[in-house]
């Protein structure tokens, strides 16, 4: 009768703390109202307007309330538009007239069912010291590697909690269903909540998973941007020009987004040129030698080095590569002059006035990871100043810092079973700040009717030089490593 006794004593005990947990998990979960995939993300003057959007199950209207005050009190009242999309209602507020420099807070839902109070802050302008977070490919397909992915970021955040905003550099889920999705967001609002992001287009959301990425965000696309497979579009934040790329425009990659990409670049006077997409240009990844990537390095690498890019951060490939500055498909500079300073306690070397632009491929922050490919074509080797696969090791987040004409880059390596975290590579680049318009430009035509003989033409030019350049330089390679 005692042990009796004592059972019903625990079953009592359980089922109380079943429904303790089971009342604290529905109100957690209905403690937005059945408001799901809340973010801020980047829509025209990063001073002045944001992008905000949200799903919910049920039809409702698309109300923003922003206030200075984290009380909400004395906010003004913003209104978008509500669209169904895969099972859900996606909500879409356009927020303007907001100062500089400034931290909002802001709710969504309707007038009578409101989320939790989200924040960002506003660009402070010109002149100001600014930092981003970026991270590559999280593409997860459980909860648990959603969660992750996520502590590597959070990791980041806590170091660096003056972070201005973030970058996801493409590849959000693994097979683009609305339970990956609500993952993401469900362990990312530690991040998303409190800072805007400016979202890249994967393959894993562009590449026959239609409009999933321009539902999911309120993103200032580019006009004549076709949102089927992603979208493109630039932003200033402090001293930085930076244009995102839709690297699922192609085969090749069509002639309006590149014509887009020379007006925006030779159209801004910012000191700093940064180019974000999701397949990188450098890389020595499985997908490497793939028609895709090779057709993008193909087609982009001379408009990098025609734009005097100082920047490019792809993803994709989920090992780490970061080439020297570099011109063309793997010219070296070799006469840059480098120096070298502590940066938060840590040795950084300098490039001084490079000549050639920097492309970085920062691993990825999830746990699909991949090998160094050896059979990568050897201009990507020689350009390499480091490569090296993460797999076994962690997940990366990098913190980018701009101040004047001073870029500081660093990637930290967060240990898959630790969690210690450490310094996996840096570098810098000093320059002259104040940027100028190129005042001879010729703005060049956008829209795909004036582009479609362009496009053709590139079309078959390109597919013509794939199959030479797989017959004179792939498949050598492949019959070598097979001797």
């Amino acid at each position: 009768m005692k042990k009796t006794g004592l059972r019903f004593l625990a079953v009592l005990l359980v089922l109380a703390m079943l429904c303790a947990g089971g009342t604290g998990m529905a109100a957690a979960a209905g403690s937005d109202n059945g408001i799901l995939r809340i973010a801020s993300v980047m829509n025209g003057d990063t001073e002045s307007s944001r992008g905000i959007s949200w799903a919910t199950e049920e039809k409702s209207e698309s109300v923003v309330l922003v206030s200075q005050n984290e009380d909400m009190s004395g906010a003004a009242e913003f209104t978008g538009s509500c669209e169904r999309f895969q099972g859900y209602y996606m909500h879409k507020v356009t927020l303007s007239g907001l100062a500089a420099g400034t931290t909002y807070y802001y709710t969504v839902g309707d007038r009578t069912n409101r989320s939790r109070v989200c924040s960002f802050s506003t660009d402070p302008g010109r002149g100001e010291k600014v930092r981003f977070l970026a991270f590559a490919d999280v593409q997860a397909s459980s909860e648990a590697n959603f969660a992750q992915a996520a502590n590597v970021v959070r990791t980041g955040y806590e170091m660096f909690p003056d972070t201005a905003f973030s970058v996801a550099l493409g590849d959000f889920v693994n097979d683009c269903t609305n339970e990956e999705w609500n993952w993401y967001f469900e362990q990312f609002a530690f991040l998303n909540d409190y800072v805007s992001m400016a979202p890249v287009a994967g393959n894993h959301e562009g590449n026959l998973k239609w409009f999933w990425f321009d539902s999911m965000f309120n993103i200032g696309k580019a006009e004549n941007s076709d949102s089927v497979t992603g979208c493109y579009y630039s932003f200033d934040y402090g001293d930085a020009h930076i244009a995102v790329l839709n690297s699922n425009d192609m085969y090749p990659m069509s002639q309006q987004q590149i014509n887009w990409l020379k007006n925006d670049m030779n159209e801004t006077d910012a000191t700093w040129k940064i180019v974000m997409m999701h397949r990188s240009l450098y890389s020595a990844g499985k997908h490497t030698n793939k028609p895709d990537s090779t057709i993008m390095r193909h087609m982009l690498l001379p408009v990098i080095d025609e734009l005097d890019i100082d920047l490019v951060l792809g993803g994709h490939e989920h090992m780490y590569l970061r080439t020297y500055p570099v011109t063309g498909e793997g010219v070296v500079d070799t006469d840059t002059t480098y120096v070298s300073e502590i940066v938060d306690g840590q040795e950084t070397l300098f490039a001084v006035s490079p000549e050639g632009t920097i492309h970085v491929m920062p691993s990825t922050a999830g746990t699909k990871r991949y090998s160094v490919n050896e059979n990568a074509l050897s201009y990507i080797q020689n350009a390499a100043a480091k490569m090296e696969s993460t797999s076994g090791k962690g997940g990366i987040f990098t913190s980018i810092s701009i101040d004047g004409g001073e870029l500081v880059y660093q990637a930290y390596l967060v240990d898959d079973e630790t969690g210690e975290v450490s310094l996996f590579d840096s570098f810098g680049i000093k320059k002259d700040a104040g940027g100028a318009v190129n005042e001879d430009w010729q703005e060049l035509p956008t829209d795909a009717e004036s582009n479609f003989a362009a496009n053709i033409r590139n079309l078959f030019y390109e597919i013509l030089w794939v199959l030479q350049h797989y017959l004179t330089e792939v498949l050598p390679q492949l019959i070598g490593s097979l001797l």
